[in-house]
């Protein structure tokens, strides 16, 4: 603890200074330096924290690299200003996400870097836990500029628990997660989660450089990146390969995704409308087509803004390799990293994702919408048990528990309580009843900005809250589950952890005042075990 007041301490008195926390007394403060291997990076000060920005840790995915397995780098050399960010990945053109992903709008293929954030003071010798982000989008677009970096590490250090956080880019869309049979025979599925885990071994290498503690590495992430947080423990059949001890998903669990063949419609687009149709190679030649005819090839494909929504196009599968079959009878068969974790879902993590469908305005057409895009061989009897759990009664819809209010269309509750449930809220519920009692497992539910018009408790709306940097919010818990592997400590409430037996989940309240309460995990438990069974059965 000493440790910890020193550095809490050091930095309240840089951050309550007249000056910038790089200059003290009218002094400049020389850079921020790290070495690595026969290098030295130069950072820079940015308030109370120390940041190093776009280093790369993989070569460049470009030429015949394209759309291959990511190549560690050689031992670095030379001197390295590492101060801006590197460009993020090629997003999805069309993405919704693009509007809520804070991130840089210049784009390459030559984007795999991450970025490391400290606090500004360290004591010689300090061995800090370590947070590393996946960040969210969809898998269409993002990147690792998040734009709370030194809110996250501000907040650690006014808790008295720093720890240093880590931000990295990785590979999307086409790009990332290219899916076929083609891919499947050469080996080169869910290049995505392979980047991801590509920079964990970074880590694991050259974190204590910047005073981190490679035994103390949490894996963090939102919507897409939480996803990516459950898919690198279930990696390997559970091999976590020491990457990382504890994990935190926010609104997102392994969801039902099938083989990696289940794209080949998608591939099959891309690789006719980039002429490499008649090509005996087909990922080879998509290899060298030119640049930017790839990208306008797959922004003609569907996003999560399209009509089709969270049936995605681009998202990982089982590719026989990173991942060895659908991710939930992986969970079921107890081939999951047997580290503590956290997961939680917003209450109403649909809507955002429902505007694409207001043109389905009858039960009929909800019928052949979820035919076509996200069970077509399901049975009639199939698709009756979700028409019949998810009642297009706008008062058992989603914005949930607001009544006749919230009712864009005659379906859109309906649709948006579909989607939330059978994509975040159902896998969510899986994983816990699963792993619950087989490991430490803690649940939470954010109910917070419910009174969003339409939105209700929208994906993400507890992620808003955590860049906003204020107490009470999950930034709080995972910053001490980091540090200690349990979330609890001064938090106000005791925060239990998921049991088969209590299912007890921490509930943020519906209005910012309201304080965090404990509430059990069975509302919509029916319909929730429906699409349990369902997504089990029809994976996509």
């Amino acid at each position: 603890m000493k440790q910890l007041a020193s550095v809490t301490f050091l930095a309240l008195l840089l951050q309550s200074s007249s000056v910038d926390c790089t200059t003290q007394h009218g002094f400049q403060l020389p850079a921020p330096i790290a070495n690595l291997d026969d290098a030295i990076f130069t950072g820079t000060f940015v308030g109370d924290t120390a940041q190093f920005l776009g280093i790369p840790f993989a070569q460049p995915p470009i030429g015949s690299l394209r759309l291959q397995v990511p190549q560690p780098l050689p031992p670095y050399q030379g001197q390295h200003t590492a101060s801006t960010y590197g460009p993020a990945c090629h997003q999805h053109g069309s993405s919704i996400q693009r509007w809520i992903v804070p991130g840089t709008t210049e784009t390459s293929e030559d984007c795999l870097t991450l970025n490391v954030f400290t606090p500004a003071v360290k004591l010689p010798g300090s061995t800090l836990p370590v947070i590393v982000f996946l960040f969210p989008g969809a898998f269409e677009t993002g990147s690792g500029k998040s734009g709370f970096e030194d809110v996250l590490v501000s907040r650690s250090v006014l808790l008295d628990e720093p720890v240093i956080y880590v931000s990295l880019n990785y590979r999307l869309s086409a790009w990332g997660f290219l899916a076929s049979e083609e891919v499947k025979r050469a080996g080169t599925g869910n290049l995505g989660l392979r980047d991801q885990r590509l920079a964990l071994h970074w880590v694991q290498k050259y974190i204590s450089a910047f005073g981190g503690d490679p035994a103390k590495v949490t894996i963090w992430g939102e919507s897409a990146g939480a996803i990516s947080v459950a898919l690198q423990m279930l990696a390997y059949d559970g091999n976590n390969e020491g990457l990382f001890r504890a994990a935190f998903m926010q609104s997102g669990s392994p969801t039902p995704m099938g083989d990696i063949t289940h794209g080949q419609r998608y591939y099959d687009f891309i690789v006719d409308k980039t002429g490499c149709k008649g090509s005996n190679d087909t990922l080879e030649c998509l290899r060298g087509v030119p640049g930017d005819v790839l990208h306008a090839a797959v922004d003609k494909t569907p996003s999560s803004s399209s009509y089709q929504a969270l049936a995605l196009a681009w998202m990982p599968r089982a590719d026989g390799i990173f991942l060895t079959d659908n991710f939930q009878r992986l969970v079921k068969e107890g081939k999951i990293a047997n580290v503590p974790f956290i997961t939680g879902s917003c209450d109403d993590e649909g809507t955002l994702f429902s505007f694409s469908t207001t043109n389905i305005t009858t039960s009929e057409d909800f019928r052949g919408y979820l035919e076509t895009y996200w069970a077509p061989n399901a049975t009639n009897e199939e698709i009756d048990g979700i028409l019949d759990m998810y009642s297009e009664d706008p008062i058992k819809g989603s914005p949930f528990d607001t009544g006749n209010f919230d009712k864009l269309t005659s379906q859109f509750k309906r649709i948006a309580a579909f989607q939330g449930d059978s994509v975040f809220q159902a896998p969510r519920r899986f994983l816990l009843s699963e792993r619950s009692g087989k490991q430490n497992t803690w649940a939470y539910l954010n109910k917070g900005h419910k009174a969003v018009p339409l939105l209700g408790s929208f994906h993400g709306s507890d992620f808003v809250d955590e860049m906003l940097g204020g107490s009470g919010s999950p930034l709080d818990y995972l910053i001490r589950f980091a540090a200690h592997l349990d979330p609890n400590a001064n938090t106000g409430i005791f925060w239990p952890q998921y049991t088969a037996e209590s299912k007890d989940m921490l509930m943020f309240g519906e209005w910012p005042w309201s304080p965090p309460t404990i509430i059990q995990d069975t509302y919509r438990e029916e319909a929730m075990e429906y699409l349990i069974n369902f997504g089990l059965a029809h994976p996509l």
